[in-house]
């Protein structure tokens, strides 16, 4: 349950603890709040455990330089721990941060690891039950990983032929397609959801982790099916913010193994990654001919420009263009 927040201690004067509060009454998503806590208790331990408030703009420069300098970090790296001492210093301390100056990282494009159709219909004939299905639907849709195991039953639309992302990155919600040839699977998926989630009741457990404050909203709603998450974990545990024993989603680290195996199986020499069916799938669909408009909003991006790398990796062969070594 790694994307539950955990219960804070009440009237809490450590530094984390309040930062993390802090972070939480200012609305940001949990990834964030997990972020920005990674990068301060780095930023802490290089100036060896030495309290922020006794050091300042000097030692965030010193820390971002030693990021990019000596442990070659990336500028997205490097901007994601600028971020989180920006947050540190001017959101929490109400220290000014406008002065920060550092070496920035060398902007480096790096072009997705895309699998053919071909590397796809082999990873998924590796695969067998719930995996398989997580694999075709994240190629099919164009989820991120976490989205994939985030889905609810109720989010899976036969009747508009449409899956419902609730909370993705940016904690934003949309649409995206819903695979027709995924359907019976699917169903069969929440026939097994709806088995799983009998049991549970029938042994004292069926409350679902809900987010937000909807569980105090639609008090009865955590025991409907509808609620129970489409990829149940295989057994209950307790709730790190409440203690109560539920049956979480699925751990990505379950996905990720079987999908080294499969890959592995496969000889495929790429990079096993989940997220690489994202970029399958849109970058699929520009070899098809549909517009980067289209694409962008099914993949939830809020600038376009982050949905024009594909441009860079999409099959040129299907598109006219002839290597001269294929003319000698």
């Amino acid at each position: 349950m790694d994307d539950i927040r955990h219960r804070l201690p009440r009237h809490s004067t450590k530094f984390i603890p309040s930062i993390r509060l802090h972070i939480r009454e200012a609305g940001l998503a949990y990834r964030t709040e997990q972020t920005y806590v990674h990068w301060i208790k780095r930023f802490i331990h290089f100036h060896k455990l030495r309290h922020p408030r006794e050091i300042g703009i000097a030692e965030v420069e010193a820390f971002l330089n030693h990021l990019s300098v000596k442990r070659h970090c990336s500028v997205n790296t490097q901007r994601i721990a600028l971020n989180a001492l920006v947050y540190l210093y001017k959101r929490f301390l109400g220290v000014d941060t406008s002065n920060i100056g550092f070496s920035p990282a060398k902007q480096h494009r790096r072009l997705p690891i895309v699998y053919s159709r071909e590397e796809i219909r082999a990873i998924i004939s590796k695969l067998k039950g719930v995996y398989c299905l997580q694999v075709k639907l994240m190629y099919g849709t164009g989820l991120r990983c976490a989205e994939l195991l985030s889905l609810r039953v109720k989010d899976i639309d036969f009747g508009s032929n449409n899956v419902f992302v609730r909370g993705g990155k940016g904690n934003k919600d949309r649409t995206t397609i819903l695979p027709q040839g995924l359907i019976p699977d699917l169903r069969t998926q929440i026939q097994q959801v709806e088995m799983t989630h009998a049991w549970d009741i029938a042994n004292g457990y069926g409350d679902v982790y809900m987010p937000d404050a909807l569980e105090r909203k639609y008090p009865s709603a955590a025991r409907t099916t509808a609620w129970q998450f489409l990829f149940p974990a295989s057994r209950v545990g307790p709730c790190p913010r409440s203690g109560v024993i539920r049956r979480h989603h699925l751990h990505p680290s379950a996905l990720a193994k079987q999908l080294r195996r499969a890959v592995q199986e496969s000889g495929i020499n790429k990079p096993p990654r989940a997220h690489a069916f994202r970029h399958s799938f849109a970058t699929h669909l520009l070899e098809v001919g549909y517009d980067l408009r289209t694409i962008q909003e099914l993949l939830g991006h809020a600038d376009i420009s982050t949905t024009e790398i594909y441009t860079h990796v999409v099959n040129r062969g299907g598109k006219g263009v002839l290597s001269p070594t294929d003319r000698l």
